[in-house]
């Protein structure tokens, strides 16, 4: 019966406004209207900010209104811990594939969190089961993968976290082989013909770069959205994204697969791509001869291009 938000939490949000962070994690979330209040707080308090909301699902109170929480977020978890203790425990992966296909559609990040490599708190190998449950959630496609007490308070923080890693591009590399990942055919929820227009260039984009085997794709976004939209496809490349917003370079990062930078677009579409190439090819990204897909929503293109 407690509240979601409690006056504590109050205090700790108007810190973080403060100090400028990216996300706020709201934990027992009762309904849709909280995370509208809370985001209502935050404009009022700093107008043009762009702190995003993440639900945590860890209620049972969730799953009734899910799809309705999970349209008002920024972005979800799937916190298995508490979760686990309030749904009978042989429901949790049921709930976990739910919701990150739920957020798929919806075009929001998906992070799954709790327990994955616990036994790494005292050893520095996981158990055979853990990397299966890692595996699992990798080959669900969700976005994120977050370790808890395994780096809060384990003996091995840094083997855990090669674990995860090296578990996590073996499944996925393994699923692109095997042509599993299903690149354009999820359909997405829509709200406007705006964002229609912007899958369709999404889409038309991922196909590309599949089937010309590209080695990257290039997207110059003022909001954020088309390098979602890119990232929501799981093309076989890596994306780079391209921002003039630092705060929403920052939330990118969360996305699977997008690699962002924060960049002033100039007016001519060229000199973008040939400071952006100078860029990665300085980084060692890109190299000479590697086939580029660039699309913009800045001016609603699609180009495929070979680095100079």
């Amino acid at each position: 019966m407690l509240p979601t938000i409690s006056s504590k939490d109050w205090l700790d949000i108007d810190f973080g406004i403060e100090e400028g962070v990216d996300f706020i994690a709201v934990s027992f979330v009762k309904s849709a209207k909280v995370i509208k209040t809370l985001k209502s707080y935050i404009i009022d308090r700093s107008p043009g900010s762009q702190i995003g909301i993440i639900s945590k699902i860890e209620s049972i109170d969730y799953l009734k209104i899910l799809e309705e929480i999970i349209r008002v977020s920024d972005g979800t978890m799937v916190a298995r811990g508490d979760l686990g203790a309030q749904i009978p425990l042989e429901q949790v992966p049921l709930v976990q594939h739910e919701v990150i296909q739920l957020c798929r559609q919806l075009n929001k990040p998906v992070i799954v969190a709790s327990q994955l490599l616990e036994s790494m708190i005292e050893y520095p190998i996981p158990t055979r089961a853990e990397v299966t449950d890692v595996s699992e959630a990798v080959g669900q496609q969700a976005d994120a993968l977050m370790l808890s007490s395994e780096p809060a308070m384990g003996q091995y923080p840094e083997k855990a976290l090669a674990v995860l890693r090296s578990v996590s591009l073996r499944i996925e590399k393994c699923r692109r082989e095997e042509k599993n990942w299903d690149v354009t055919d999820l359909h997405i929820v829509s709200l406007s013909k705006l964002d229609e227009i912007s899958k369709e260039i999404c889409n038309t984009t991922s196909r590309m770069a599949n089937k010309l085997k590209a080695d990257a794709i290039l997207v110059y976004t003022k909001t954020g959205q088309t390098a979602s939209l890119l990232s929501r496809n799981r093309p076989d490349c890596p994306i780079f994204a391209f921002t003039p917003s630092t705060s929403i370079q920052r939330c990118l990062n969360l996305q699977w697969g997008l690699i962002p930078f924060r960049l002033d677009f100039w007016d001519d579409m060229e000199s973008n791509l040939n400071r952006t190439f100078s860029l990665l090819k300085a980084r060692a990204m890109i190299k000479f001869g590697d086939l580029i897909i660039a699309v913009s929503d800045v001016m609603q293109s699609i180009q495929a291009i070979k680095v100079p």
